[in-house]
């Protein structure tokens, strides 16, 4: 693993630092390196040897020239809301962070664009773009303190996947700077472009180790007109699987289809004081929000739930308050899986035709290695995304848990292998995951992806250490 520059070379880039950012713009202050050397996993203790925020896409650029230039190892930092350590900078690293870089421009109601910097909050672009109508549908938990610049880094998913796609389908053009410190402009503001390679797609989900986004030209699409969200409980996976059949040909667009389980809420309920708004208490909950303009089709499709033992028990928000209500007990329980204990958190993706057999492994697995493990599941189930969250016994050390976890993470990987899934399907291989690239990217995959880092960051300076 690279270690820190030598100490006369951080001196000679800092000072070249200073000049291109001001000194205010600079620091090696102990609070500063904690908070920007870090993202949301405990894993690894940030230890960045500077910290240097940048204001425009120019001087993002000429900072890289300069790190180039000097072999000084440089980790791109947003709002370090990721969980595979992709923004952690543990080994010395200068982070350049991009929180000065926040502009968002005037949104376009005829091209439907919006153009913005990449430490633009996610919610702060939502906000934007509500008065006019219009979203950047990319939206999850972190809203509030994602940015723009790590969602495209990371090809962000989250709760809106089923309905919209992923973080590329939104991305119309890039400002990126490569390991070399040039400056490229990708694409604009265009619908169609087809003249070669396209480039943008190359570094939408790199987690930095090609390039630096600077910038952005977003896709957005009209905000709905009406949203419905409900509350329904299940009796197993098995019953969260025949829900969804159902969902799909309901009598609306479905917009979202998340499930948690009971063990997810019970830590919701401890951390935040939350309470269920239906009486029945089952192994998994699932969060259904859909587009309608038929209100009373859409009872009758509930009320045919019910009837036919689909689901156990459900609730309909009357109201925008309660629709809120219910979102707070999903977007709620990463926060508090945290704030109750240490969990282990992996972040996987299989075929829905896969998922009940994998979960029943997964769950035979554990119970048969690690019987004294917590393991709670929630996830988008309409695109196979599932969030494995172990947890951490009250009595074992960090140190030991952490040990157990990734003897874990070997076996869990090699069945969603055998189930033809992948390790990551929203946060990246970062530094968590590399040594499992493989149960996932063939041999010549991973060659290629060296072969293209090796073009775009010839001296490695660029987030290394993580992917490959």
């Amino acid at each position: 693993m690279r270690t820190a520059p030598d100490p006369t070379v951080l001196e000679a880039f800092l000072s070249r630092a200073t000049a291109i950012v001001g000194a205010s713009h600079v620091t090696t202050n102990a609070d500063d390196l904690a908070t920007y050397g870090r993202d949301w996993t405990k894993v690894h203790t940030p230890a960045p040897s500077a910290v240097v925020l940048p204001r425009t896409s120019e001087e993002v650029a000429a900072l890289v020239r300069t790190a180039h230039e000097l072999a000084v190892p440089v980790v791109p930092s947003g709002g370090r809301t990721g969980l595979a350590a992709g923004a952690v900078a543990a080994f010395g690293e200068v982070v350049l962070s991009l929180d000065r870089m926040r502009s968002i421009g005037a949104v376009d109601p005829r091209a439907l664009t919006v153009e913005v910097e990449a430490g633009a909050v996610t919610a702060a672009v939502h906000a934007a773009c509500e008065p006019h109508g219009l979203t950047w549908p990319v939206d999850f938990a972190s809203k509030g303190s994602s940015t723009v610049g790590g969602n495209i880094a990371t090809n962000a998913g989250g709760v809106k996947v089923i309905r919209y796609g992923l973080t590329r389908q939104w991305v119309l053009g890039l400002e990126v700077v490569t390991g070399t410190g040039e400056l490229l402009r990708l694409n604009g503001a265009l619908e169609k472009n087809n003249t070669g390679i396209d480039l943008r797609q190359l570094f939408i989900g790199s987690e930095g180790v090609l390039g630096i986004v600077t910038r952005a030209t977003l896709k957005l699409t009209r905000l709905p007109k009406r949203l419905d969200v409900m509350l329904l409980a299940v009796s197993d996976l098995a019953g969260v699987l025949r829900l969804f059949e159902r969902a799909r040909s309901g009598p609306f667009v479905l917009s979202a289809f998340e499930v948690f389980t009971e063990r997810c809420y019970a830590r919701v309920q401890r951390h935040r004081g939350l309470s269920l708004p239906i009486a029945t208490r089952t192994s998994h909950y699932v969060l259904v929000e859909v587009e309608t303009s038929d209100a009373a089709a859409l009872e009758a499709w509930l009320e045919s739930l019910l009837v036919e033992d689909v689901v156990l028990d459900g609730t309909l928000a009357e109201n925008v308050a309660r629709a809120q209500a219910i979102w707070e007990l999903r977007e709620g329980i990463s926060e508090s899986l945290s704030a109750t204990g240490l969990p282990h958190k992996n972040d996987i993706a299989l075929p829905i035709a896969e998922l009940e057999g994998f979960v029943a492994e997964l769950e035979g697995l554990f119970a048969r290695e690690w019987p004294g493990f917590e393991i709670c599941l929630f996830g988008h189930i309409g695109d196979g995304n599932l969030h494995v969250n172990v947890m951490k016994p009250d009595a074992m050390s960090k140190e030991e848990f952490l040990g157990h976890a990734h003897a874990a993470d070997e076996q869990m990987f090699a069945l969603v292998r055998a189930h033809r899934g992948s390790i990551s399907a929203e946060h990246g291989i970062g530094l968590l995951k590399k040594d499992f690239l493989g149960y996932t990217r063939t041999a010549e995959e991973i060659a290629i992806f060296r072969a293209i880092k090796a073009v775009l960051d010839p001296r490695g300076i660029l987030n290394p250490g993580k992917v490959f």
